[in-house]
């Protein structure tokens, strides 16, 4: 069961990304290493320019995903990150702690975004910067 669940979100991965213009992707890597835990790893460009690079450590927990730890990183042609989640712990001070969003001059309080909203954000700054 808890495999199935894990094809599922990749699928779902899949067909989100799919639905997104101007996007090619550099590697799509799902690995399932137990029943319960699985590994993705992801390298997108949009308009050939934009990266953004996904990694995740998963586990399914009572037939659900979650995420042990994440990093959604976005960054421009000149390598400069335009924005970065992740869930390192290295800002105890801020309220949404370990999770959190750097800027390209500062780090923010934030919540775990869903995939979709980050495939999203990522979408929009790439298409409004050209």
């Amino acid at each position: 069961m808890s495999r199935s669940v894990l094809l599922a979100y990749f699928e779902d991965i899949e067909q989100q990304l799919f639905a997104l213009p101007n996007l090619y992707f550099e590697q799509f890597n799902a690995t399932i290493l137990t029943a319960e835990r699985a590994n993705l790893k992801l390298r997108l460009r949009f308009k050939g320019r934009y990266l953004l690079a996904i990694s995740e450590a998963l586990q399914v927990v009572d037939g659900q995903i979650t995420q042990i730890d994440y990093r959604y990183h976005f960054q421009d042609e000149n390598n400069q990150v335009i924005f970065r989640y992740d869930s390192t712990p290295h800002f105890p001070d801020l309220p949404t702690f370990p999770h959190h969003k750097h800027l390209p001059e500062t780090v923010i309080s934030a919540e775990k975004p869903a995939l979709t909203q980050v495939f999203q954000e990522a979408s929009t700054l790439a298409e409004a910067k050209n």
